[in-house]
């Protein structure tokens, strides 16, 4: 069975960097896309990045120039660095993975920015 987890999340004053981790139970070269989405209090689940096979990626306009997303195929985990964080980045992170028929979730991890 295919297992994604996160971890990283926590409590962050504003301005300040998170680390997301996202470790697979198989090789994150078998993954066609790896994404992290996060959902607000009331909100719906959103795009926040995504990078393909081949490392192409693309941001939410929200997170551009202050997230990055890569992947380790040697490590067999995806990542999301998060510089510069808002209280509007507070949310559930989930990170997602495309196979080739099916697609995956893991179970969200935490960011809390506040003073």
């Amino acid at each position: 069975q295919v297992q994604l987890v996160e971890s990283g999340g926590g409590l962050v004053q504003p301005g300040g960097s998170l680390r997301l981790s996202c470790a697979a139970s198989l090789s994150i070269n078998n993954f066609y896309d790896m994404a992290w989405y996060r959902q607000g209090p009331g909100t719906q689940r959103d795009l926040v990045a995504i990078i393909t096979k081949s490392g192409s990626t693309n941001y939410a306009d929200s997170v551009k120039g202050r997230f990055t997303i890569s992947r380790d195929n040697a490590e067999n985990a995806a990542y999301l660095q998060m510089n510069s964080l808002k209280p509007e980045d507070t949310a559930l992170y989930y990170c997602y993975g495309k196979l080739r028929f099916d697609t995956y979730w893991g179970q969200g991890t935490q960011v809390t920015v506040s003073s």
